[in-house]
């Protein structure tokens, strides 16, 4: 790749160990790794292969993506006014119309919707495939689109027969989710730095798989270095009741019983939380994925996102699925993350300084600073990563940029960066990740955005009409 000076940066926010932003800005890449950032001044003798001015830009790190189902959005729309439960069990028989063209090319459309929203780094919980599909498919998708990837093998072992929610045509035998768990491991899990692929072991959930599955595949998990763990949890009030009937107990002690706790560890939502199991995921490192747009769209609930960082639990962002949120968008989420904590009326919040009783939330609950540190170093520290997540020497070379001379950030000169969050959501101008140009001036480098578009809604018609 040769060398890269970005330079005329009109403000670059790094993110890192000291939270640094630069007006005119400059970051020099040798090949796929930052090697200097500072000035445009600083830079001024240096000499690079390429050179980019990005004058009337605001540039900072990739964002990083924690919890989607890539799949879904084959099915965007539906179940508009009904619950959670009662989505799952409309959309499961769809869903087992899946096959492996369906799961590529459902990825690459969520993909690119990522990357065109400032996402680099993206994990996928593909928990359902039927009719041979792999998640070999996502894989390849993520490697031609260039984006950074942590495939999350999913499961469901426990169909309806076996006092579990999904159907049994949606389940797998057990012993075959662990073998292929091990194949992918194998063939794609690198734990390198700068790697581009890594794989995470994800039974779906507590009504979906049995204990023995997320005992093995903790097993399994640890047995391999950096291959992390994720599922679902607390995200539901029927959760909840089911986990009380079944295992007579609530669903962290549940994931504490089958070694699920830890730094190795993430759960989506976990919107249902004690203050007393808040702490437990705090004192082991155990992390979440706040997914805002999803918990408002099935009306679930609001978690305690500030109370989680006051305490010190790692917390992420995740868009989930593009059947429950609608889209696949970073920027909304961050915004959205930031308002609903504002209007959070708990307990804790309303002890908080400007909080009101309980009765509602306070304007302070959570910065447009805040939203974006989940959103990029949040979401690095629980895929556990420490090359990703802020703009340094030694970094990978992953960032965007966005054009402040635009319709919605006319006026935001005093704060750009905030405004990213406040006033968008946006598309980015450019990214980069590992170095390589994705998005030029707006447009995909390599994507045929017009032939994906077709090829997405002919699946999307098949899966349906089958």
């Amino acid at each position: 790749m040769g060398t890269l000076l970005v330079r005329n940066i009109a403000h670059l926010a790094t993110f890192d160990d000291g939270a640094r932003e630069l007006e005119n800005g400059a970051i020099l890449i040798r090949d796929n790794v930052i090697e200097a950032v500072g000035t445009t001044a600083e830079f001024e003798r240096t000499e690079a292969d390429e050179v980019l001015d990005l004058s009337g830009h605001i540039v900072m790190p990739g964002m990083v993506n924690i919890h989607h189902h890539m799949y879904q959005n084959l099915t965007r729309v539906m179940v508009q006014d009904d619950e959670l439960l009662v989505w799952l069990k409309t959309l499961y028989p769809i869903w087992s119309n899946l096959d492996d063209d369906a799961i590529g090319v459902s990825a690459r459309m969520a993909m690119a919707e990522l990357i065109a929203s400032g996402c680099t780094t993206s994990s996928d919980h593909l928990y359902i495939l039927p009719n041979n599909c792999t998640l070999d498919a996502t894989i390849d998708a993520a490697a031609d689109l260039g984006l950074r990837f942590h495939a999350a093998r999913g499961a469901m072992s426990r169909g309806q027969s076996q006092g579990g929610l999904p159907p049994d045509n949606c389940v797998e035998k057990e012993e075959d989710i662990l073998k292929d768990a091990e194949r992918l491991i194998s063939a794609y899990h690198d734990n390198s730095r700068h790697s581009m692929s890594r794989i995470i072991l994800a039974p779906c959930s507590p009504f979906s798989v049995t204990p023995g599955l997320m005992k093995d595949a903790a097993a399994l998990a640890r047995s391999h270095g950096g291959v992390h763990l994720h599922s679902h949890l607390a995200e539901d009030l029927f959760e909840e009741v089911y986990c009380h009937d079944i295992y007579k107990m609530r669903p962290v002690d549940f994931a504490e019983s089958v070694g699920w706790l830890g730094s190795d560890v993430w759960f989506a939502h976990s919107i249902f939380m004690t203050s007393e199991e808040i702490d437990l995921f705090a004192s082991t490192g155990t992390g979440a994925a706040h997914c805002p747009s999803a918990n408002m769209r099935c009306g679930q609930g609001i978690a305690k996102i500030r109370e989680m960082l006051d305490k010190g639990v790692p917390v992420g962002l995740g868009v989930d699925g593009s059947a429950s949120n609608d889209t696949s968008n970073m920027f909304m989420e961050a915004r959205l993350a930031m308002m609903l904590q504002r209007v959070a009326p708990n307990k804790y919040l309303s002890e908080t300084p400007g909080g009101r009783g309980g009765f509602g939330g306070t304007p302070s609950a959570l910065s447009a600073r805040e939203a974006l540190t989940m959103a990029t170093r949040g979401g690095a520290n629980i895929l556990g990563r420490d090359d990703i997540g802020y703009l340094a020497p030694g970094m990978s070379a992953d960032f965007i940029a966005v054009k402040l001379k635009q319709l919605g950030l006319s006026g935001t000169q005093r704060d750009p960066l905030a405004a990213l969050v406040m006033c968008g959501p946006f598309k980015v101008d450019y990214s980069f990740i590992n170095g390589r140009k994705i998005i030029d001036k707006g447009e995909f480098v390599s994507l045929d955005v017009e032939r994906l578009l077709d090829r997405h809604e002919a699946v999307m018609h098949r899966i349906y009409e089958q």
